[in-house]
């Protein structure tokens, strides 16, 4: 195994607080045990996978390190063949790991191997590394309570308005059963995913059910990087598409022109009720799937959500699903106000 030094723009003490963070998401969310074996498939490309490698050691001192670049696939592939059922793999990935026809978590999650996804790395940086340790604490009554909460406010509301800077957008359908990411898997068939972690979503069983104009504040640009115009972007809705913008960017009107080259119209699906709080509309990362958690209400454009089923939308012509985040004062659900002033306005279950 080739040693490097600690990156010197990511300091000790950084580093400390992500392997406390790791600690609460292997003993807390996982539940990985001493008992177990564990891998750790990193990467040095970017200074943020030196030093999560390293809260990593801090926190797994036990585990095989293997270093992508330095290592050959089959050296990585014989690895995983020695894990038993309950073990753990870690991935740090400064962009996304390639094994050929291998998809990495698709096939150890298949030998019930829990897994921990840290991809596109590369993308933050400075500032942006310490935010995403600090979106790495797991509060497990947090995140299971209000998690559960707003699940079963979901499950049983008829409508919801989200109003964002003087506009109202207007869900008048029941919502599909949301989906939970809060690091509780004791329901689920596999153990883990990619971090960090904390959003309940769902959509409306009816999309055409979907109306009003929203305002975004960020999106995500054909780089699958986060995009902040200088000003909120107006999104008009009509019947579950989108219809017409206001004060839109050049990039943004690229990313519709690309989904409507692709799919003819541009549909409104997801809900996404992220509760990351370590992420806001003022503390931004540049990686897209690494900020979908923030606190706050992202919605996603073009036909692809592969979660739910539509029998107006086939899967097989559904290419883009691109999150757009909300500038967001306030969601009611039916007569309930459960987001307001930045934060979640539910109580646990």
């Amino acid at each position: 195994m080739t040693k490097h030094p600690i990156c010197n723009t990511i300091s000790d003490s950084a580093i400390n607080t992500a392997a406390i963070n790791l600690h609460d998401i292997l003993t807390l969310a996982i539940e990985h045990s001493p008992t177990q074996r564990a891998i750790v498939v990193w990467d040095a490309q970017c200074d943020l996978a030196i030093a999560l490698t390293a809260a990593y050691r801090r926190c797994l001192p036990d585990a095989t390190f293997i270093e992508f670049m330095s290592d050959t696939p089959e050296t990585v592939l014989a690895a995983f063949k020695q894990l038993a059922p309950g073990d753990l793999v870690v991935l740090i990935q400064s962009t996304s790991f390639r094994l050929d026809a291998f998809r990495i978590r698709v096939e150890l999650f298949k030998h019930a191997i829990k897994v921990i996804e840290h991809p596109h790395l590369a993308r933050m940086a400075g500032a942006e590394a310490l935010l995403y340790f600090e979106a790495l604490a797991y509060d497990r009554d947090y995140y299971r309570g209000v998690g559960n909460a707003l699940k079963t406010h979901i499950d049983n509301a008829k409508m919801a308005i989200i109003n964002s800077g003087g506009e109202q957008l207007v869900f008048a359908s029941a919502f599909e059963p949301a989906k939970l990411n809060v690091g509780d898997y004791s329901e689920m068939d596999n153990v883990g995913g990619q971090f960090p972690i904390g959003e309940v979503f769902t959509e409306a069983k009816d999309l055409e059910a979907v109306n009003g104009r929203v305002r975004i504040s960020f999106f995500g640009d054909t780089s699958f990087t986060v995009n902040k115009p200088a000003h909120p972007i107006t999104l008009v809705i009509k019947k579950g598409r989108v219809v017409n913008t206001l004060d839109a960017t050049p990039e943004f009107d690229q990313v519709l022109a690309n989904i409507r080259a692709d799919e003819g119209e541009v549909w409104l699906r997801e809900l996404g009720l992220g509760m990351n709080r370590a992420f806001t509309q003022n503390r931004t990362v540049s990686d897209i799937g690494t900020f979908e958690r923030m606190c706050g209400v992202h919605l996603s454009l073009g036909a692809k959500h592969a979660i739910y089923n539509k029998p107006n939308i086939k899967k097989k012509t559904a290419k883009h699903h691109v999150d757009v985040f909300v500038m967001t004062e306030s969601v009611i659900l039916d007569n309930t106000v459960i987001y307001c002033d930045g934060a979640w306005r539910v109580n646990s279950y």
